[in-house]
């Protein structure tokens, strides 16, 4: 598989080859967002939108990544990951590729427990911090 990025004026034309990936993954994100909130950061540029497309040219797998500009960093943000995109270690190392040209020096993402410990086994992955939340 190849990871290739989707410009933001395509997305609308491929929404419906990502949409079941990206709407299967948010539904983790306890209601923070789901897959029309995706579509409308990707429309907007806010989020970029990255594929894994097979030999044949099916979609395999679709990702979603919000670029941050910190002092000493530009950190690829991993907001939504579905299908198989970096499940192996040899389409994770094309999608850092990828994100190195689009300036990125780190890659980060919020990870329920099994992805955790799948990206810290296969892919060097390491735990930053924990994040935690109450309603005000």
């Amino acid at each position: 598989m190849i990871v290739q990025p989707v410009l933001r004026e395509n997305v609308a034309q491929v929404w419906h080859l990502v949409e079941k990936f990206i709407a299967k993954a948010l539904e983790f994100s306890k209601g923070d967002y789901n897959a029309e909130h995706a579509k409308v950061y990707l429309a907007n540029g806010n989020w970029n939108l990255f594929v894994a497309v097979g030999e044949s040219g099916d979609v395999k797998g679709a990702c979603t990544v919000e670029f941050i500009n910190r002092p000493e960093s530009r950190v690829a943000f991993v907001t939504a990951i579905g299908g198989r995109l970096i499940s192996d270690q040899e389409t994770f190392s094309n999608f850092k590729e990828v994100l190195k040209i689009m300036g990125a020096t780190k890659i980060e993402g919020a990870a329920r427990p099994s992805i955790k410990r799948l990206w810290e086994t296969r892919l060097g992955f390491a735990e930053k911090y924990s994040i935690v939340e109450a309603d005000l």
